[in-house]
């Protein structure tokens, strides 16, 4: 059982991401709270899994608590927030704003911001094994590999791949000609170049971006793998707004 570390609110304001089911509800304790977008929602306590507004710091972390599949995901703002911590990025506050749904594209775009203001952008080829980690690449023709669940694998050379393995986790590539891969489950894999290719295990999903030859961006989708419109372990592209088998 992780440890629970108990210190005094933080009046800071802060921001966040939360998770809802498809009713943009959450049911602690099997209890139905109802949000709406654009409301403020307010609690006389805050203690973590206990009490107060539950949110998540790092946006893939949200996909431990609602998976990609099935849920809807908004950017919040959280005031009096307990400092208290547990294993993950997981916080509680006594005030919350619902902000904009993002959707599990923007999920994954903040991921990727998330990872890359944190990352020491040195190696051409990084693996990690550990749970809750991070494996970035900024070079070309790189690999970046992760295995631990709730972690990140970010590449943003061309010519790359970016691979996870890890549950509830991420692989995320920006660079041309590329290749983003996920056979964990609830992950999803965001392929944002040119040209570039994803692949996800039933039940995750895909994030693809079409460009144009000078880079400018089409369209972009994303889907769950339900193994019927789209086959689990199969790469995809996208080519005129809808995915394709990638050759």
């Amino acid at each position: 059982m992780n440890k629970i570390m108990k210190k005094e609110k933080n009046k800071e304001t802060k921001k966040g991401y939360k998770g809802f089911n498809e009713k943009l509800q959450c049911t602690p304790d099997g209890v139905i709270f109802q949000y709406e977008i654009g409301k403020t929602y307010e609690e006389n306590s805050a203690e973590l899994c206990k009490s107060g507004f539950h949110y998540c710091e790092n946006p893939i972390d949200v996909f431990a608590y609602y998976p990609p599949s099935n849920s809807r995901f908004c950017e919040i703002e959280a005031d009096e927030v307990s400092d208290e911590s547990k294993s993950d990025s997981k916080r509680t506050c006594k005030k919350i704003k619902i902000g904009a749904e993002i959707g599990l594209s923007g999920i994954i775009s903040a991921a990727v911001k998330f990872t890359l203001d944190k990352i020491n952008w040195e190696n051409k080829q990084k693996t990690n094994t550990g749970d809750r980690s991070a494996a970035t690449n900024t070079g070309d023709l790189s690999a970046a590999t992760n295995t631990g669940d709730r972690s990140a694998a970010t590449n943003t050379g061309h010519y790359s791949a970016a691979t996870n393995t890890g549950d509830r986790s991420a692989a995320t590539n920006t660079g041309h000609y590329s290749a983003a891969t996920v056979e964990g489950k609830n992950s999803v894999a965001c392929a944002l170049g040119h040209k570039s290719k994803a692949k996800a295990s039933l039940g995750s999903a895909i994030v693809i971006a079409e460009r144009d030859d000078e880079g400018k961006l089409i369209n972009i989708k994303s889907a769950i793998v339900d193994g019927k419109k789209l086959k689990p372990d199969t790469f995809y592209t996208l080519i005129n707004g809808e995915f394709k088998v990638a050759e």
